[in-house]
């Protein structure tokens, strides 16, 4: 025990819970996507029923392995390739909504070849602009309030990255506009000129309903949750789910709404957690992204630079709103969104990226930094940062 705990110090640095809380989401996420795609697998795969159990479980180890590696790295490296990857993801985004891989009446995504996986370039784009807007902040604390130098590129940057995610992908657009008004506001910009960012929000989200991919079925899905004239399938499915698990749940693989609940391994995972664990297992996962959300917090604040925080606070609202939202749709509290419970369910990159914002997180939180050279590949320690 003495020497696990050795190795654990001189390995998994950083945040001690933010590692306990991202073990456990991802030991519930292998038991639940397992359970929820057993009958697809054994349908598709010709009875091969642990198909997408080993590749659910290779994707969370290579998301761990990434947040390892993220966490290694001086977290002000970030800094430097922010710009970079905010230029990057602009054409991404655009060949993404005219030429991507379609699904759903929706084009999200870009294959990748040789490899097989399909990359969501708006997971980029989230991390880029999040750690952007941090880098900005941070860099223009005295003068934050110059409209020229400090306002505009944050404005347009926000406007520009928000806008051609919600080209395809609204809610995901609507989420990351507002982890930025937070991100903004902890970052004292005067409230007037958050606003001026809400005009243009709603500016740019006129336009993306006009001429994107998806303004008819956001508007049909708000307009049926707010009458509840109709409540969708998915809901209903989810609803049931809900309903048959009880407090205790039905037990670990027993769920029945698997195979007539849409998405039961990503979007709707959630119904498939409080069916089969109950109440009692909806609440503790729950608790765990409350925790996560708290850790964060608290990196932010014992954050000894503005840039730390300001990342771990930009990237751990961007974790747990998507979180809070996907459960929120699952129980009843919103309309369908299409958004993936983080670290649970069944996902390619969006897995490793969520790796990366986790690693970053604790790369912040760490009290002596260990900084890698991308020229030389060597670890050198230096001053807490």
């Amino acid at each position: 025990m003495i020497k696990l705990k050795a190795w654990a110090d001189k390995n998994l640095q950083g945040d001690p819970v933010i590692w306990a809380v991202v073990l456990c989401l991802s030991l519930i996420s292998i038991l639940v996507v397992y359970s929820a795609t057993g009958s697809l697998a054994y349908k598709q795969m010709g009875g091969n029923t642990e198909y997408y159990l080993i590749r659910h479980t290779v994707m969370v180890g290579l998301a761990m392995l990434v947040m390892w590696i993220a966490h290694k790295i001086d977290y002000r490296y970030y800094s430097k390739i922010t710009r970079y990857a905010l230029f990057i993801s602009v054409p991404l985004l655009l060949y993404t909504w005219l030429y991507g891989s379609t699904v759903n009446e929706a084009s999200r995504w870009i294959e990748l070849p040789f490899i097989g996986l399909q990359f969501q370039p708006s997971d980029l784009a989230k991390m880029a602009l999040i750690a952007g807007l941090a880098s900005m902040l941070a860099k223009r604390q005295q003068n934050i309030a110059n409209i020229k130098e400090s306002l505009i590129p944050m404005l347009a940057w926000c406007g520009a990255i928000c806008g051609l995610i919600a080209m395809t992908n609204i809610s995901t657009a609507i989420l990351l506009f507002l982890t930025c008004m937070l991100l903004l506001f902890i970052g004292r910009v005067p409230t007037k000129y958050l606003a001026m960012l809400m005009v243009v929000g709603a500016f740019v989200g006129v336009l993306a309903m006009s001429f994107g991919q998806r303004g008819g079925t956001a508007i049909s899905r708000v307009t049926d949750f707010i009458s509840q004239e109709e409540v969708p399938y998915q809901a209903q499915q989810s609803y049931i789910a809900i309903a048959t698990g009880g407090v205790i749940g039905k037990g670990p693989g027993k769920s029945d709404q698997r195979n007539f609940l849409p998405y039961p391994y990503s979007d709707f995972v959630y119904a498939i957690i409080i069916e089969e664990y109950g109440m009692i297992g909806g609440v503790f996962v729950l608790f765990l992204y409350l925790v996560l959300l708290y850790r964060g917090m608290r990196v932010m604040a014992n954050s000894d630079r503005a840039f730390g925080g300001l990342l771990s606070a930009g990237l751990s609202f961007a974790i747990v709103i998507q979180a809070l939202v996907n459960i929120g749709v699952v129980v009843g509290l919103g309309p369908v969104t299409g958004q993936t419970l983080p670290l649970i369910s069944m996902g390619g990159t969006s897995l490793l990226f969520t790796g990366l914002a986790l690693g970053i997180i604790l790369s912040v939180s760490r009290g002596e930094q260990e900084v890698f050279s991308p020229i030389t590949g060597d670890l050198r320690n230096t001053v807490k940062a």
